[in-house]
């Protein structure tokens, strides 16, 4: 199978905070694996898209989930009329060919699939098939991306030290207020007032952090909340369509987000 319908052939917008493209940049160089920790609408999806096309790289993303084995991520043998037929899971595609593989919210996968990932994130870069009685060695551009939101880890969803140890890790947080501005208006067209309004609107929630709220708004919700006003919907339904009903279903909480968006507005 080729991985070209994987490439990323339009740059995709994404505003650098710090020195994470060149901290990316240095451990794709050394082909050591990469670990995204931050709060969920952080931008660590947009981040890995942006640097897989600005390194030319094809990109096989996986959203991990409690019911992933570790045949979704290598491949399994199916049936076909008269024989069976081996498929290349989403990794053994990208090791064969070099792509960029991103394990998205890896914590949500069953803890047994890291025994497909340890081989490939040491000096071996190999990956055992059992199934197939082989051992596939990394094509050399290959590389191993996992995120996951600390935040919400728990002793039940944790990864272990010993796959967190073979990652070097970048860490993201919600931009500034003026770089959070530029990129609601660059992602959903408000106007400066507007997006203004949004993130201080943000960090008000953000600031219940602890306090009821697991999560404040996330940039991903202010873009939602920005694209409806565009469209023409009311400042307080915006806002509570894209930030408040998504963020809690605890009324108590809910009310007390709508006080402090009221003081905003």
């Amino acid at each position: 199978m080729s991985v070209d319908m994987y490439r990323i052939t339009e740059q995709p917008y994404y505003r650098p905070v710090g020195d994470e493209v060149a901290l990316y940049e240095a451990a794709y160089r050394h082909r050591i694996p990469v670990m995204l920790k931050g709060p969920t609408g952080s931008g660590k999806t947009r981040f890995v898209e942006y640097m897989a096309w600005r390194l030319a790289r094809p990109l096989i993303t996986v959203a991990a989930h409690e019911d992933m084995t570790a045949a979704d991520l290598a491949g399994r043998f199916l049936l076909e009329p008269g024989r069976t037929v081996w498929h290349d899971g989403p990794v053994t595609l990208a090791v064969r060919h070099g792509a960029i593989c991103y394990l998205d919210e890896i914590v949500e996968a069953r803890q047994d699939t890291t025994v497909v990932i340890h081989p490939l994130t040491d000096a071996r870069r190999m990956l055992p098939l059992e199934k197939r009685n082989e051992i596939l060695a990394a094509h050399p551009d290959f590389q191993l991306v996992i995120s996951y939101n600390p935040g919400y880890q728990s002793a039940v969803k944790d990864l272990k030290e010993s796959t967190k140890q073979r990652f070097v890790a970048i860490d993201f947080v919600y931009p500034p207020p003026a770089i959070e501005q530029e990129i609601v208006m660059r992602e959903s067209g408000v106007d400066a007032s507007d997006a203004r309004l949004l993130v201080e609107i943000a960090t008000r929630s953000r600031n219940l952090r602890g306090q009821g709220l697991d999560e404040g708004a996330s940039t991903r919700m202010l873009v939602h909340a920005g694209r409806l006003l565009v469209a023409g919907v009311r400042p307080a339904a915006a806002v509570d369509a894209a930030i408040v009903l998504p963020m809690t279903d605890d009324a108590e909480m809910r009310a007390a987000l709508r006080d402090a968006i009221a003081a905003c507005l």
